[in-house]
């Protein structure tokens, strides 16, 4: 199929060998020019897709005009360079367009149904409500582009006027983050998050409570009477230090009866630590491994699968005994997170080094460890002792007898 001049100058085809247009063979249209003082020849398309002589010789035309005053596309290749570029920004202009009228709310019917699929029913309920009442009533009916830092301060502060915890604050800011990313994500935004310029309120939610020996007994005598399951729970984390999720997820391969010793793995910090077992610890774990028929938890739910929550048991118990009664700050109510605070308690005021303690606990810094710093006054007061009598040494004269 070799090259067939036409009328126009710089404009040949070619003919398809079978294929027609009409009533003449189907023609592949060429131009060809100079540039920079080479030969060039492009393609243009077929005569059955719409391409004619004249149409060719109006492109060859064009390419000659743009580099005579070196304005446009001198080639074909840059012709449809610049028509794909040109095609994409109308797209990106587009989508702009059509982000710049996504509400928060429509924002959130895309999200909320995702969140279902992938966190917990109470999660969802959670955050379905945080929705509710603080997000929806103020930025709600707001296009995304157009929710600025000052907004999340209203909501900030609507929070914490309705008496609300600086946690909770804390937390309804962590939905709206979770909701621009997700909106981001999914090309509903672009831009930067106005979470991103909001501080989350700091508060020191830290508990401060901790049992009595008393108190502890009798926790322990109750829970015995209405589980055994939930007393052996308490009892392991009482006084090993576990928490709650620790709990549910020891099994008996690391259980070591030898060497006294429990591995606990995946733990909160990501490491893995060991933590020695007292004597009421080892009872208790030898007279639940004959039950265990083959299960790897020591803990196994109803159905054998791990434990999700601890029982209602445990707060009922503790409401009978009355060890919350006329208690308002939640900071010092009893709940299965008081035991391993407890545990850590009682070392410290028995003089156990802060490090040691903060390593049975497995905290990932030390500044964790430091609130329990006050309930070791003789520690730090040997301290000073040490000092003070460190400095009357170097200042004594020779000879001279130091007093007290």
């Amino acid at each position: 199929m070799g090259y067939i001049k036409s009328k126009f100058p710089g404009v040949r085809y070619r003919e398809h060998p079978t294929r027609k247009h009409g009533v003449k063979p189907d023609r592949y249209f060429f131009i060809r020019y100079k540039l920079n003082g080479k030969d060039k020849e492009e393609a243009l398309g077929w005569a059955s897709e719409g391409m004619t002589e004249a149409k060719a010789s109006a492109r060859l035309a064009e390419l000659k005009e743009a580099k005579r005053t070196g304005k446009g596309a001198v080639t074909l290749a840059e012709q449809r360079a610049e028509a794909d570029a040109a095609r994409a920004a109308r797209q990106e202009e587009e989508i702009e367009a059509a982000r710049a009228g996504v509400t928060v709310a429509q924002a959130w019917e895309r999200y909320y149904p995702l969140t279902k699929t992938n966190k917990a029913a109470r999660t969802c309920a959670k955050e379905e409500q945080v929705w509710r009442l603080w997000i929806s009533p103020v930025i709600g009916a707001k296009p995304l582009k157009d929710v600025a830092p000052i907004h999340l301060e209203r909501i900030k502060r609507n929070v914490l006027d309705a008496g609300r915890a600086p946690r909770s604050a804390a937390y309804v800011l962590a939905v709206i983050r979770q909701l621009f990313n997700f909106a981001r994500d999914h090309d509903l935004f672009s831009g930067t998050s106005p979470a991103a310029k909001v501080s989350a309120p700091k508060a020191d939610n830290r508990r401060t409570r901790f049992l009595t020996a008393e108190e502890a007994e009798q926790l322990l005598t109750a829970l015995k009477k209405r589980s055994l399951g939930v007393h052996d729970m308490a009892l392991l984390s009482l006084y090993a230090g576990l928490r709650a999720g620790e709990v549910f997820s020891l099994a008996w391969p690391d259980v070591d009866f030898d060497c006294g010793v429990l591995t606990l793995r995946d733990t909160k910090s990501g490491k893995t630590r060991q933590v020695p077992m007292t004597d009421a610890v080892r009872a208790m774990l030898s007279e639940r491994k004959p039950a265990a028929n083959g299960n790897p938890l020591v803990f196994p739910s109803e159905t054998g699968v791990k434990v999700g929550q601890i029982s209602q048991t445990f707060t009922k118990v503790v409401s009978d005994l009355g060890l919350n009664d006329e208690i308002v700050d939640s900071r010092q109510k009893v709940v299965f997170h008081t035991l391993r605070h407890t545990f850590a308690s009682w070392l410290v005021q028995n003089g156990v080094p802060l490090i040691t303690v903060g390593r049975l606990l497995g905290h990932s810094t030390t500044a964790m460890t430091e609130r329990y710093s006050h309930l070791a006054p003789d520690h730090f007061k040997q301290a000073l002792d040490t000092l003070e009598s460190h400095k009357k040494q170097a200042t004594k004269k020779p000879g001279q007898l130091v007093q007290g």
